[in-house]
């Protein structure tokens, strides 16, 4: 029940996959939830099992990769800029909401890691979200990379403006490394879980632009938070993340009800794969047929 679709955000296509509930499940104008990836990655990396999972509880899905990233269009490659991929996930919504087959009003949005915090952003502003989970969120960019690195990071990225300032091609960096070189990624799990799941998801690219780690450090989605009651609130985190658990701990009290906190007791990519994909997908899907149905 998927099929291919595409749509235009700010003039550039970004393209996806449609789920469809079955039809025992399902009804002709069923919710819809909209979802997208986090840092990077692309939706061939296991966004297809969440997607699987919602339209088995009876929920249409809307899967996408941002501009440029992915099988989307758009120029510079690999230039990720979260407020251009919160802009994506809007005109998302937007399109999901011309879909004879979809409920328009009954409108979810799901997003992890790095999109975790961009639906915390997209459901405070944008009242046609009904329903929302996050999984484990980026909250505070600025707190992710502390201390001295963060103050390496900041002068390093003086040059880089000034060289593009200049004329000059953005700097590129790579997403995960194992040899010891500078990555964007530094988790020694990231590296691990970036291989296996780009083995089915030949359109990644291990490699991100240097200015996207400025971008990275200056967005604070978890400020937001307390604007997104009354719409339901899911967060899931990972106990052993290395976005930390108390930052997301924090940022969950100052959301309103409804809301629901899980912690799974795992690290950062335990959500996409078993055993604790099935804890993760299935209290998403719980959330979502409780609020949209």
């Amino acid at each position: 029940m998927r099929r291919d679709i595409e749509f235009r955000s700010a003039g550039t296509i970004c393209r996806g996959w449609f789920y469809m509930p079955g039809s025992k499940r399902g009804s002709s104008h069923s919710p819809i939830i909209v979802m997208a990836h986090g840092f990077s990655a692309v939706k061939e990396m296991r966004l297809d099992r969440f997607a699987e999972a919602f339209a088995q509880a009876g929920l249409a899905t809307l899967v996408f990769d941002y501009r440029g990233l992915g099988a989307s269009d758009g120029l510079p490659r690999q230039d990720l800029d979260p407020h251009e991929q919160i802009e994506d996930y809007r005109n998302a919504i937007s399109y999901a909401r011309t879909l004879p087959e979809v409920d328009r009003d009954r409108i979810g949005i799901w997003g992890t890691s790095f999109s975790g915090g961009h639906v915390l952003m997209v459901a405070a502003f944008d009242k046609r979200v009904k329903a929302v989970v996050s999984q484990v969120p980026l909250i505070d960019g600025w707190e992710v990379m502390g201390g001295e690195a963060r103050a390496t990071m900041v002068q390093r990225q003086i040059a880089e403006r000034e060289q593009i300032y200049a004329g000059g091609m953005p700097s590129m960096i790579p997403v995960v490394d194992n040899s010891g070189r500078p990555a964007a990624i530094g988790d020694p799990d990231a590296w691990d879980w970036f291989q296996m799941t780009s083995k089915v998801a030949p359109m990644w690219h291990n490699e991100v632009t240097f200015r996207t780690l400025e971008r990275l450090l200056e967005h604070t989605p978890g400020r937001f938070i307390d604007r997104i009651a009354p719409t339901p609130l899911l967060v899931i985190v990972a106990e052993h993340d290395v976005l930390r658990l108390d930052i997301a701990q924090s940022a969950f009290k100052c959301a309103g009800e409804p809301k629901k906190f899980v912690v799974i007791p795992a690290g950062h990519f335990a959500p996409y794969e078993p055993p604790h994909f099935t804890t993760a997908s299935r209290a998403a899907a719980e959330w979502f047929t409780t609020h949209l149905r």
